[in-house]
């Protein structure tokens, strides 16, 4: 064992501080400091941390040999153990290999070759929810290390581009002197935790939710086992306010709910709960479903949790196309996993039936841009339109000065790649309004503009078919030359089968596709929903040439127009029209 170090002076230790010196430096004594050998390979055991060396190694039970590639990266060397690795990186302005690809991703850097050949940032932005000063800090971080821009995600999230890798670790480092992280932001992690962005100024919303989605956020961080998992995961929580957070396109959606005074026996107090959906998926083509859970609001944190690990324990390591929360429910039942969800925690787990529960009513569709007023007397939010999500240096700092001089220094972030000022008294709001124009952003919508969302498209993702922001905002400026619909409409652009901007739940939806002689173009599906329109989407035009699409797409908002009955939405009337009837339409 080893024994505490001489100073040289014989400072005289007690028997009982040399036994706890020796107990603090035994652990030391049989392994090296973390280190890097010339070969790259850090000096400690940093392999995945659980595993038993000395049985047939496996993970949760599959055996080594059957795991797939980026499972046998994490057993080799587990990603949170390689800063190390990101400084060496750092000092030799080098991009990492694939394997470290993968691993750089649990620090939320993205090397996106042959897209960009650079860095891209992902945070963490738990509830969507931000101060004046770290977005002036992270504008700045774009300025002096990136591109100088950012991207507002469709989790309420940011993305910050191009970065070199010499710049990895100051990118970290002064990330977290912002009080922000993007520890865990990609791979098989958790991502960003999204809730209501009118959380706690709504004057609809049963409950502010941000303190559980922040709970789960910190939770998260401090757990070890709750990273490396089969595949990504994503959670978000409903307020039941004015705008909706997607919360059934989540693997985990907590919504909040009201239950009313009830005489029967078992019943539960009156009060606000959440019930739990799980299984959403979209870019598969399912959305979370009820489980008839209801969970009091202090339990939905450790409910999360429980129901991560069953899925960390139990989901598949072998087939990444099959490794999502979706499949094991299919696999398994939602009761089996329900039953493997209370066995991890220590009180029990409620059911009750939804028609019981007062459920949050339909969210206000484009509530998200535009002067709304909160629950606090006096005072307004402002929802800021942005192009497609991007954000130049001079927006954003505009941006965070309004909202330390119009607000109280907040801003939200929301699903909908849009900005919310909060706070704003009423006597300002004309002011302010005239400020957020002076950046070249708005706060009007139209109903044919005021839904349309992008992904990253291809000229930062290196799956992307499309680049769907420049023709997002090639669409806005279309669109708004035609008369718009009697009710608003959500267009959605995603360059792959990925879906990040959730085609499949748009009114409209496009995916891009590389056409036969290599031009750009989309498949188009039609009269996708979420909430209370929740539905997927029908592929109506496969192939259409990018210079097509905004004829096409004025000419289906027209045919909406001119043939719907009084009331109907687009997605109702869509609905009631097959397939080959809605070609005809579109196609006379």
């Amino acid at each position: 064992m080893a024994t505490a170090p001489s100073t040289g002076h014989e400072p005289g230790f007690s028997a009982e501080q040399i036994g706890w010196l020796e107990s603090f430096f035994a652990p030391l004594a049989d392994r090296p400091f973390v280190g890097l050998l010339p070969n790259g390979q850090l000096t400690s055991d940093s392999s995945a941390a659980g595993t038993n060396q000395a049985a047939e190694p496996a993970i949760f039970g599959t055996p080594l040999a059957d795991v797939s590639k980026p499972e046998r990266w994490k057993y080799d060397e587990n990603p949170l153990d390689i800063w190390d690795k990101l400084v060496a990186h750092a000092d030799a302005d080098r991009f990492p290999d694939e394997a470290d690809t993968f691993r750089f991703k649990f620090h939320g850097l993205f090397y996106v070759a042959p897209a960009q050949d650079s860095f891209m940032l992902r945070l963490r932005i738990p509830a969507g929810e931000l101060t004046a000063e770290q977005l002036h800090g992270l504008t700045d971080l774009a300025e002096d290390l990136g591109g100088g821009y950012l991207h507002v995600t469709t989790r309420a999230n940011f993305q910050v581009r191009e970065f070199r890798p010499k710049g990895i670790v100051r990118v970290l480092t002064r990330l977290q002197e912002l009080g922000l992280t993007s520890r865990g932001s990609g791979a098989d992690n958790i991502r960003n935790i999204t809730a209501s962005p009118t959380s706690g100024f709504d004057p609809g919303e049963f409950l502010d939710v941000r303190p559980f989605a922040k709970g789960l956020h910190h939770y998260i961080l401090n757990q070890r086992d709750l990273y490396g998992l089969p595949r990504k995961f994503n959670v978000a929580f409903e307020s039941g306010g004015a705008i909706c957070t997607a919360a059934d396109t989540n693997d985990i959606g907590f919504v909040a709910c009201r239950v009313r005074d009830n005489a029967a026996p078992g019943s539960p107090e009156a009060g606000i709960y959440f019930r739990v959906q799980l299984g959403g998926i979209t870019g598969h083509k399912d959305f979370a479903r009820d489980t008839g859970l209801l969970v009091r609001p202090s339990d939905a944190v450790a409910v999360a949790a429980a129901m991560i690990r069953v899925f960390s324990e139990q989901g598949d390591r072998t087939d990444r196309k099959k490794a999502r929360l979706k499949y094991l429910l299919e696999r398994w039942g939602v009761e089996k996993y329900l039953e493997a969800t209370a066995q991890k925690l220590a009180f029990p787990l409620r059911r009750w039936p939804l028609a019981q529960c007062e459920m949050p009513r339909a969210e206000v569709k484009h509530g998200w841009i535009g002067v709304t007023k909160q629950s606090q007397r006096g005072f307004c939010a402002i929802g800021v339109r942005t192009p497609a999500g991007r954000l130049s240096g001079r927006q954003a700092h505009g941006l965070a000065d309004l909202a330390k001089r119009f607000g109280k220094g907040e801003l939200r972030l929301t699903v909908w790649q849009n900005l919310i000022v909060p706070h704003v008294p009423e006597s300002q709001v004309d002011d302010a309004i005239r400020a957020v124009h002076k950046l070249g952003l708005g706060t009007e919508s139209d109903n044919a503009t005021g839904g349309i969302i992008a992904c990253t498209g291809k000229m930062g993702c290196r799956y992307a078919a499309a680049d769907t922001k420049a023709h997002a905002a090639a669409l806005t400026k279309a669109l708004q030359k035609i008369k718009e619909p009697e009710f608003p409409v959500n267009i959605h652009f995603t360059g792959c089968p990925h879906s990040c901007a959730q085609h499949y739940c748009g009114d409209i939806g496009l995916v891009g596709a590389k056409l036969s002689d290599g031009a750009e173009g989309y498949h188009v599906v039609i009269g996708g929903g979420m909430g209370a329109e929740q539905g997927i989407a029908r592929e109506i035009f496969r192939g259409i040439r990018i210079e097509e699409v905004n004829p096409l797409i004025a000419r289906i908002l027209e045919c909406y127009r001119s043939h719907h009955a009084a009331g109907e939405t687009f997605v109702q009337w869509s609905r009631r029209h097959s397939v080959g009837e809605l070609q005809e339409i579109f196609s006379d």
